[in-house]
């Protein structure tokens, strides 16, 4: 199972560094909103902008469905999804490799954009820093949860029904993720909000190794 994600990662990676679409698109686009979300707070709060990691989360939310569609186009060409059936793989495999993809990629953009939380929003730097893991840990929960509800939407489904499925399951990590970057912006993270975002994070990898190849028949 971990050699089949290695691949399946690999894979999904080499395509997209050939083709630069997440350089070129995805990461503009996000540098791109989140500045309008800083504009759109007026001069009045320009100096002293407390909701920066709510707005980065929110931004992060929508750079997630580009990402998670991105990956099921992937499978649209060259008949991959029929050959992943016809080659029996293991459904748990696919579903790490295309989440590891998505976490790699995720991360790159969310590291650009949080840096950009500090320029655009006022976010301090130090605490920033600090914020990191947990942002990161949040981040990782958006991949796989999109990754699972990315495959019940199907590569061939209008965009829009990744968007209407899968938003419920972000909630948790746009929640909790704000909470404990802005805990930790403040006065430190509190273990609560650690326990609770590693709890959404286990619980939708387990669902994703468990159901990915049911939810891809469906």
């Amino acid at each position: 199972m971990i050699a089949l994600a290695r691949l399946i990662a690999a894979k999904d990676l080499r395509i997209e560094t050939r083709r630069r679409v997440v350089l070129w698109q995805v990461l503009p686009f996000g540098l791109m909103a989140l500045l309008v979300s800083g504009l759109a707070q007026g001069p009045t709060r320009a100096g002293h902008s407390g909701v920066g990691p709510g707005l980065f989360f929110v931004v992060m939310l929508f750079v997630t469905l580009l990402l998670v569609t991105r990956s099921q186009s992937l499978e649209r060409s060259g008949g991959t999804r029929s050959s992943v059936a016809v080659l029996g793989l293991d459904p748990a495999g696919v579903f790490l490799g295309k989440s590891a993809a998505v976490i790699v990629e995720l991360w790159f953009v969310g590291a650009a954009l949080w840096a950009g939380t500090v320029l655009f929003l006022h976010v301090p730097g130090a605490g920033a820093l600090a914020a990191s893991p947990g942002v990161a840990l949040a981040l990782l929960g958006m991949a796989t949860a999109g990754t699972l509800y990315g495959a019940l939407a199907g590569s061939d489904g209008p965009p829009t029904l990744l968007a209407v499925l899968s938003l419920p399951a972000y909630a948790p990590f746009l929640i909790v993720g704000e909470r404990l970057a802005s805990a930790t912006l403040r006065h430190g993270a509190t273990g609560k909000w650690w326990t609770l975002l590693a709890v959404a994070d286990a619980a939708y990898l387990a669902l994703g190794v468990s159901l990915y190849g049911v939810v891809e028949e469906i």
